[in-house]
């Protein structure tokens, strides 16, 4: 899908959540171009009398929001496979958030058909944030990182 159209959706996405008093819409476009829709209503059992505590916000479900991307630089994956922070399970991870890295710094691993392929950083910056948590599967272009670049 291209930037364009994503904004488009995700606006029409947003408008839906508050015209129709949603609480959460979750899409899912798959590398073939499939997309499943998930809309939510949270249920909550209310005594008319009683004053109900007020609920936090529920965390976004889509991808960073457009001013939060656009700040950062972006890395993202370079092929399907399953993400790893770091070599093993039982060592450090490559970056931390609030890490500084260096470009060409190994920043994760992706395993991909039994080869582990490390991603180097192409900006020298402070990780962000990590938008992947680790052993979960990745498609391609997926967005990984959010770096500060300095």
């Amino acid at each position: 899908m291209r930037r364009h159209k994503i904004k488009a959706l995700v606006q029409e996405l947003m408008e839906l959540l508050q015209a129709h008093g949603l609480d959460e819409i979750e899409v899912e476009v798959s590398m073939f171009g499939r997309m499943r829709v998930r809309v939510a209503r949270a249920r909550e059992a209310r005594n008319p009398g009683a004053d109900a505590a007020p609920r936090p916000p529920s965390p976004p479900v889509a991808a960073p929001a457009d001013a939060e991307t656009e700040a950062f630089h972006t890395i993202r994956s370079p092929m399907v496979g399953k993400f790893y922070r770091g070599p093993a399970p039982d060592t450090p991870s490559y970056a931390s958030e609030g890490d500084l890295v260096s470009s060409g710094q190994v920043i994760c691993i992706i395993e991909a058909m039994k080869i582990m392929n490390e991603i180097e950083s192409d900006v020298k910056g402070r990780v962000v944030r990590i938008l992947v948590e680790n052993a979960q599967p990745v498609e391609y272009h997926q967005p990984l990182f959010l770096i500060e670049p300095v």
